[in-house]
């Protein structure tokens, strides 16, 4: 019998029984995956390299982009060797996976499938199902990958402009390791707030309380900038600044749009509350400062912008577009109290020197987020993606009124665990890396941690020399201190 005519059609694109387009493959989810995972990447390399490096003064550009550069190659490479599989993996306890590696062939080219871990009723009944997307594990692993390096990204803006390199190199892995495993583990791994129907969309808790009140505690134990810099830290370039802003707010689509792990209508509800909600918080932030200091400030729109994304992210895909709005009035209105009123008479917050206001614009911002979506979250939003049957807002009646309960204990194990957890790390680096530069570099910055500028203002290649070039941040720069929305800078 002769053999049957080669297929010409190549085998990257035959259907059926063709080894790299299994049956269970929708290549419109698998693309609209990798693409997301893509934005999210994006919001950190180049997005927030470009903003940090350009909202701090310019003697730590370099430093503070490096930190946020350096951040996602480690979490890279810490997230395949251990750390999905104790986010996504087995249960070890009922807030932690069991570590090990994602690296095999036969474990990345399966079809993806999370959690892990299956809780049934009394009856035998599936109670919480798995989710088994359409595509394989590699693209799940390396989207919720940049999901857990953008939350260290994160952290680092409470403690710029002083934390050791050496300390920042070794807090990473740690952090990664032993908190952000947990939180994710317990809030959408399979764990015990998983389980339970704690409400967490896309991340307002698993990323940014988490970072929110990681940085803090981070910055309680590295303590406070020089006083110079303290007085007095300009942005070293505004216009640049307001890039990376404009890349961390179109990133959000795959933040949130990506995360019914589909191409499904909950991810188009999911972008379009994000965009409602940032922009109206953006807008409130605005008037705020308007009629308070009298100046719309820039850095107080991207503040704005940053707390309405934050906001909605718990509940992205779960409330409708009205109740995104109101998350906006409330996100722009709450974060800016806090960080303009309640941070300049609060003594605790006073001492602790969170350089770019990671607690408010993210810690803040994201429980309010998750309380508000345990009020809003319509029912018929929350059954095309919640595992947990018959979840509804407090708005909704029915069960709807344990849910407020539910946010307030989620939020509340988050906060406790990275108190206590980012302290032990803080304090058994310091034993073998001091946590802070040394005041020399403190002076010089950039060139004395790096050997490098962002700006070569003194010539090509010219070293900074405080006897050759003068002070210049003291002596040709005005040196009021900055107020309004600008003075946590």
């Amino acid at each position: 019998m002769a053999a049957p005519p080669p297929n010409p059609v190549p085998v990257a694109y035959q259907g059926g029984l063709a080894a790299s387009v299994p049956d269970w493959l929708n290549k419109g989810d698998n693309a609209w995956q990798m693409i997301s995972a893509t934005l999210v990447g994006l919001q950190s390399v180049p997005g927030l390299v470009i903003l940090y490096g350009s909202i701090v003064k310019k003697k730590w550009a370099v430093n503070s982009a490096f930190m946020a550069f350096y951040a996602f190659a480690a979490v890279v490479i810490c997230w395949v060797v251990w750390a999905y599989k104790m986010s996504f993996g087995d249960k070890l306890f009922p807030f932690w996976g069991k570590a090990g590696p994602a690296l095999g062939q036969k474990f990345l080219i399966k079809q993806a499938a999370l959690p892990e871990t299956t809780q049934f009723y009394d009856n035998g009944r599936v109670e919480t199902v798995m989710a088994t997307p359409l595509y394989p594990m590699a693209s799940m692993v390396w989207f919720q990958c940049v999901f857990a390096a953008i939350t260290l990204i994160l952290l680092a803006g409470s403690v710029l402009g002083r934390m050791n390199f050496k300390a920042w190199m070794a807090f990473v892995p740690l952090w990664l390791t032993f908190s952000y495993t947990v939180g994710a583990f317990s809030l959408w791994g399979g764990g015990f707030l998983f389980h339970w129907g704690v409400m967490d969309y896309s991340g307002g808790y698993v990323i940014h309380l988490s970072s929110g009140i990681a940085g803090l505690t981070t910055a309680f134990w590295v303590g406070p900038r020089s006083s110079k810099d303290r007085e007095r830290f300009p942005p070293n370039n505004v216009l640049l600044m307001l890039a990376g802003a404009g890349l961390l707010w179109m990133g959000w689509a795959g933040f949130n749009g990506g995360d019914p792990y589909t191409a499904n209508i909950d991810s188009s509800m999911a972008v379009l509350n994000t965009n409602i909600c940032a922009a109206t918080s953006l807008l409130v932030w605005t008037w705020l400062d308007v009629i308070f200091f009298k100046k719309p400030s820039v850095i107080g729109a991207v503040q704005g912008m940053i707390t309405g994304l934050v906001c909605i992210t718990p509940g992205a895909g779960l409330v409708q577009g009205w109740a995104a709005i109101i998350m906006g009035i409330l996100s722009g209105s709450v974060p800016w109290f806090t960080m303009m009123i309640v941070h300049k008479r609060w003594t605790l917050l006073q001492k602790i020197d969170d350089t770019l206001g990671v607690f408010h614009t993210h810690a803040v911002a994201g429980l309010l987020g998750g309380v508000l979506t345990g009020l809003f979250a319509e029912p018929e939003l929350c059954a095309l993606f919640l595992p947990v049957t018959n979840s509804r807002g407090g708005v909704y009646g029915g069960s709807g009124g344990i849910q407020i309960l539910k946010q307030l204990v989620g939020g509340a194990f988050i906060i406790g665990w990275n108190v206590v957890v980012t302290s032990i790390i803080c304090v058994v680096i310091n034993f073998v890396i001091p946590l802070r530069m040394s005041e020399e570099q403190l002076l010089i910055g950039d060139d004395a941690v790096h050997g490098e500028e962002a700006y070569a203002l003194w010539g090509d290649g010219e070293k900074y020399d405080v006897t050759k070039h003068g002070d210049i941040t003291e002596h040709h720069m005005e040196t009021r201190t900055s107020t309004g929305a600008t003075q946590v800078m």
